[in-house]
C-alpha cells in the first residue's frame, strides 16, 4: 500500500511516552508492594494490618494485570473559516452524524463568522445563524449545546450527548485579541475549558495573522495566547495546565519556497508528501519546544485554502493565492515525568500523587477535509478522536426527580438531593426541559432552589412548580439542576411525561379528548 494514502491512527496518553505499558505497570506494582511492606511494619492491630494488606495486594495485582477499568468516548471536531458566509442548509456531512461508534462530543470552531457591527450586536441578543443550524441539526439526535464562546468573527461551540451533561463541570470561557496590537478581535483565540468525568480539557480556537511572511508572528501570537489566558480554577489556571488541550482553527501557516505550478502539480498528482517539509507549522515545530508538545495527524488531505467559492478549484482570481494547509487541528497531552525504574529510593517513597490513577489515552481516528462545501474560500477540516479514560466519578452531584403526576391542572412537585459536596448557591435553579432541548438555557420554565439556606448533604428538598408554569400539552420532559458556579447542569432526572391538561381543551389547543378518554 502506498505510504502516502495509508493513515494509521495516532495515539498519545497521559503517561510518559517513552515508557512501555509493561514497564509502567511493573513500576506501579513495585510501589504498591513497597506500600504493603510499610503497612505491615506500621500497623499495630492485626485486623487493621490484614485489611490494609488485602487492599494493597488487590491494587497491586490489578496493576500487574493492567486491568484498570476504562471507558471510551468519541469526539468529533471541525474547524472552518466561513469567510462571512451564511451556513449551508445541510451540515450532515460536516458532522458525520451516522458514523459508528456514535459520537459523544462535538466541538466546532469557526472563524470569520459575519461580524459587522449591526450583525454582531444582533447575534449577542439572539443566537447567530451558525449556532442555530448546528443546534437544529444536533438537538433531535440528543445533543445539547453545553456552552459557546464568541469574539467577533471567532465562534466556538461545544455539544454533548444529554447523558453526559451531569459530568461536564466547571465550565469557563475566555478570549484573547491579537489583531491591531491586541485591540481588535478579528484575530486571536477563544477558549472553553471544562472537566469531563474529572479530566481537565481545554479547547482553543484560533485565527492567527495572515500572509506568507508572518510565520514568526503567528508563533508569537499562539505563545502569547497560551501564556496569558487564565481561568479561575486552582489546579488549571492556564491552558497548558490542562490534561488535554486541543488547538485548532485557521492558523494561517503557509507552504514556503515552492512555486504555484509545483504546488498545484503536486496536489493534482496526489503527491502531497512533497509539500510537507515546507509547511510552515511543520518547520516551526522543529524550532519551537512549546510547539513540539502538540501532536498532529498526517496531512493526507488537500490544502484547504484558497478556493474559488462554490467549487473545488483553487483560487483563479488575480491574486492567485498559493494553496496552503491553513486550517489545522492539533492536540497536547500534559507531559508527565515518571520516577525512574532503577531509582529504588524514589520508588519506595512515592505516593499516589505521583501516579496517574486516572490515565487518558487519545487516539486520532480521522483527519481530513470535506471538499463538498463551497460557501467559503476555505474547506472545513474534520478530526475524530477516541478518548479512553478512567472516570474520576460517575455519580451526579445532585439527584433530581418529579413527584407524582404532572399536568397544568394543578401545582406539581419535585425533589432534589445534594449527593456530593460542591459549591452550590442560592442562585442555582432547576429547569424543566422538553426532551430534545437545544441548550442548557432552552428550558420551558424553572424554579430557584431553596433560598433561605444551602442544603445539607443527602437532605431531600421538595419544591413546588406553579401550575401556570407547567406546559399545557402532553410531552416528555426532564428536570435539570443548573449550578451557577460550575456553569453546567450537574443533575438530570430520568424522562417523564407531562399529561395534557383540561385547560388545553378549554383553550382549544387539542380536541375534546384528554389522555385517551373522551369527555
Amino acid at each position: 500500500m502506498d505510504p502516502f494514502t495509508f493513515s494509521p491512527r495516532l495515539r498519545s496518553d497521559s503517561m510518559s511516552s517513552s515508557a512501555s505499558q509493561g514497564s509502567r505497570s511493573k513500576m506501579l506494582l513495585r510501589q504498591r508492594l513497597s506500600q504493603l511492606l510499610t503497612c505491615i511494619e506500621d500497623m499495630s492491630s492485626d485486623d487493621e494490618a490484614s485489611e490494609e494488606v488485602s487492599r494493597t495486594l488487590d491494587e497491586a495485582f490489578q496493576l500487574c494485570g493492567c486491568s484498570i477499568p476504562t471507558d471510551t468516548f468519541r469526539l468529533h471536531m471541525a474547524t472552518w473559516n466561513v469567510a462571512t458566509a451564511e451556513p449551508p442548509e445541510d451540515v450532515t456531512s460536516l458532522l458525520q452524524l451516522d458514523v459508528q461508534p456514535p459520537t459523544d462530543l462535538y466541538v466546532i470552531g469557526l472563524q470569520e463568522v459575519n461580524a459587522t457591527p449591526v450583525r454582531f450586536i444582533s447575534d449577542m441578543l439572539m443566537e447567530d445563524s451558525w449556532s442555530h443550524v448546528f443546534m437544529n441539526t444536533l438537538a433531535p439526535r440528543g445533543f445539547v449545546k453545553v456552552t459557546s464562546m464568541r469574539m467577533q468573527g471567532l465562534l466556538l461551540l461545544v455539544f454533548a450527548k444529554q447523558i453526559h451533561l451531569p459530568y461536564i463541570r466547571n465550565i469557563q470561557t475566555t478570549y484573547t485579541r491579537t489583531g491591531i496590537f491586541g485591540y481588535w478581535g478579528n484575530k486571536g483565540g477563544v477558549t472553553v475549558r471544562f472537566s469531563f468525568y474529572g479530566h481537565m480539557v481545554c479547547l482553543l480556537n484560533c485565527h492567527l495573522a495572515a500572509h506568507m511572511n508572518y510565520a514568526l508572528q503567528r508563533v508569537d501570537e499562539i505563545e502569547y495566547i497560551l501564556e496569558t489566558q487564565e481561568f479561575d480554577i486552582a489546579d488549571t489556571p492556564h491552558v497548558r495546565d490542562h490534561k488535554l488541550v486541543f488547538w485548532f482553527g485557521d492558523l494561517n501557516f503557509r507552504i514556503e519556497d515552492h512555486g504555484l505550478h509545483f504546488l498545484r502539480s503536486s496536489i493534482n498528482k496526489e503527491r502531497l508528501n512533497l509539500l510537507w517539509d515546507k509547511d510552515q507549522l511543520t518547520m516551526m515545530k522543529k524550532k519551537e519546544p512549546f510547539l513540539q508538545e502538540f501532536e498532529e495527524g498526517p496531512l493526507n488531505f488537500k490544502p484547504t485554502y484558497k478556493f474559488a467559492r462554490n467549487s473545488e478549484t483553487y483560487d483563479t482570481s488575480g491574486k492567485k493565492r498559493k494553496p496552503a494547509w491553513t486550517d489545522r487541528i492539533l492536540w497536547r497531552i500534559k507531559p508527565k515525568i515518571l520516577p525512574s525504574e532503577d531509582d529504588d529510593e524514589k520508588a519506595s517513597t512515592s505516593t499516589d500523587d505521583d501516579l496517574d490513577e486516572y490515565p487518558l489515552l487519545v487516539t486520532q481516528d480521522k483527519y481530513t477535509s470535506d471538499m463538498s462545501y463551497g460557501v467559503s474560500d476555505h474547506k472545513p477540516v474534520i478530526a475524530t478522536f477516541s478518548l479512553e479514560l478512567r472516570k474520576c466519578f460517575d455519580t451526579p452531584l445532585v439527584h433530581v426527580s418529579p413527584l407524582g403526576v404532572w399536568s397544568a391542572d394543578q401545582d406539581v412537585l419535585l425533589n432534589y438531593t445534594i449527593q456530593e459536596d460542591f459549591m452550590s448557591s442560592t442562585w442555582d435553579w432547576i429547569g424543566l426541559y422538553k426532551v430534545g432541548f437545544k441548550s442548557v438555557f432552552d428550558y420551558e420554565t424553572f424554579v430557584w432552589v431553596r433560598e433561605k439556606e444551602l442544603p445539607e448533604l443527602n437532605e431531600v428538598i421538595q419544591l413546588s412548580v406553579d401550575k401556570d408554569e407547567v406546559p399545557l400539552l402532553c410531552g416528555h420532559y426532564v428536570l435539570g439542576y443548573y449550578s451557577t458556579n460550575m456553569q453546567s447542569i450537574v443533575g438530570l432526572s430520568a424522562d417523564f411525561q407531562i399529561l395534557e391538561s383540561k385547560r388545553a381543551v378549554m383553550e382549544g389547543l387539542v380536541p375534546d379528548n384528554i389522555n385517551g378518554l373522551n369527555e
